[in-house]
């Protein structure tokens, strides 16, 4: 008898896959408040036809010099 079996080596392997299902499954009830529903893009306004331009301070414009 091995002290280090390939035998040994597949339990351990096949209880871990099994213990995280069991976990995972446990969990999985509490994670629906955790997860965040998909985002929605904002609805453009009917009357404005024009894009708003950014602001002065956010422009990225080349230093001269």
């Amino acid at each position: 008898m091995r002290l280090f079996s390939s035998d040994l080596f597949r339990n351990f392997g096949i209880g871990f896959v099994v213990g995280a299902v069991l976990i995972v499954g446990g969990r999985a009830e509490n994670w629906s408040g955790a997860v965040a529903s998909p985002a929605q893009a904002a609805e453009l306004n009917a009357g404005t036809s024009s894009v708003p331009a950014p602001a002065a301070e956010f422009v990225i414009a080349p230093q001269e010099g």
